[in-house]
């Protein structure tokens, strides 16, 4: 789980089907569909298949920087 301080995202599922929880939300994306994350709303993506997942995020906002990215939450070790 995380969320930025200064930018907003927007997610394009290119490939595959992505589960997202957007705040309190869980949402289902496929090809073609998207979703906004609004500045500072927590947020995950996931791949709840085996197929390969390709999405196109786009970030717009005053910085965009790595360090704008707070992990509420580290599986990764990121």
């Amino acid at each position: 789980m995380t969320h930025t301080k200064s930018s907003r995202e927007h997610w394009v599922v290119v490939l595959g089907t992505a589960r997202l929880t957007r705040g309190s939300e869980r949402l289902t994306r496929k090809e073609n569909q998207s979703t906004f994350i609004p500045l500072g709303m927590k947020h995950r993506l996931a791949n709840p298949g085996t197929a390969p997942l390709f999405i196109v995020e786009v970030r717009s906002g005053s910085y965009l920087g790595e360090d704008d990215i707070e992990r509420l939450e580290n599986r990764y070790g990121r």
